[in-house]
């Protein structure tokens, strides 16, 4: 009985497992909703300001290859969409920012082989970005290019062989350097994430 009850145990493991075997390819989908509100204030004359609210939405499609087991490599292309507001009426400020970016990020993601339906995960990447602002005040549009990289975590539950639902969290840092009227500007734009998505399995 012992014996019967490890065969069927280990058979268990093996299935479970089987999805991010070396040769295989996993295909994934992700997004996440963020809406924030700046938790400062400024006082004057007895009157008070909130900070801005930030909006955002991002999309993350990505493909990968198992190079052995249980380590993918691959590209993930993602598109944030953010939109910060600053309205007070009492001292005259409307302010709107609205921003896309667009990145391309190979990177390397390794599952954590586990005897459940649930898969661990860690990745990290690097590769190019590019931001497209539109300023407010003369509607005029601004692209910038630069590098790229991240790292993710989270986790997939296998609701069968081939179909996982993913909720992970993201963290990714964009870099761009330009000339101002002769001065070197370097800008960075950290970004943390929550998103949730589908990965599919397949050999």
């Amino acid at each position: 009985m012992k014996k019967l009850f490890l065969v069927g145990a280990l058979a268990l493991f093996a299935s479970m497992n089987a999805q991010m075997e070396k040769g295989s390819w996993i295909v994934s989908g992700k997004t996440g909703v963020g809406f924030n509100s700046a938790t400062s204030k400024y006082s004057a004359n007895g009157q008070s300001i909130d900070g801005p609210k930030v909006t955002s939405f991002s999309i993350t499609p990505g493909v990968g290859y198992f190079v052995i087991n249980n380590l993918a490599v691959g590209v993930d292309l993602s598109y944030t969409s953010t939109k910060t507001t600053f309205k007070d009426s009492s001292i005259g400020i409307n302010y709107e920012d609205k921003q896309s970016m667009f990145a391309i990020l190979p990177n390397a993601t390794y599952y954590f082989a586990t005897a459940n339906k649930l898969k661990p995960y860690l990745g990290a990447g690097i590769g190019y970005g590019s931001a497209t602002s539109i300023d407010f005040y003369n509607d005029q549009e601004t692209t910038k290019g630069g590098l790229l990289w991240g790292a993710k975590g989270g986790m997939v539950y296998l609701l069968n062989s081939n179909v996982g639902l993913d909720l992970g969290v993201a963290y990714n840092s964009f870099t761009t350097n330009e000339t101002v009227e002769s001065t070197k500007v370097k800008t960075t734009i950290d970004t943390f994430g929550v998103n949730a998505g589908v990965s599919l399995f397949f050999k």
